[in-house]
């Protein structure tokens, strides 16, 4: 899943598609520099890491968020960033102490 959100242009994909809502991969095509080839493409990245469904309407295929699956992602890397801020918090204060420590002549 990180892999799929480490892509700009994915990135923007899913900006693109929280804010147009249901849309073919023409219409988004039509917001970006690169083909509608390379759309589906990341589309189809962008669906095997379940951030985003397909649905076949008529002749085409029209594409959604899956807002659940972003939300609980948002959530897990919310977490984790937290936890790596409590790790450097904590090893900030070890290097003062020893900075402080020295300082002291200890």
């Amino acid at each position: 899943m990180l892999a799929a959100l480490a892509d700009p242009t994915r990135r923007h994909l899913l900006d693109l598609l929280a804010e147009l809502g249901e849309v073919t991969a023409t219409t988004l095509a039509e917001h970006l520099p690169v083909s509608r080839q390379a759309v589906v493409k990341h589309l189809g990245v962008l669906e095997a890491a379940g951030l985003v469904s397909g649905q076949r309407v008529a002749r085409e295929v029209r594409f959604s968020v899956r807002s659940a699956s972003l939300d609980a992602t948002a959530r897990w890397m919310a977490a984790l960033a937290s936890d790596w801020d409590r790790r450097l918090a904590h090893i900030k204060r070890a290097a003062e102490a020893a900075e402080a420590a020295e300082r002291d002549g200890r």
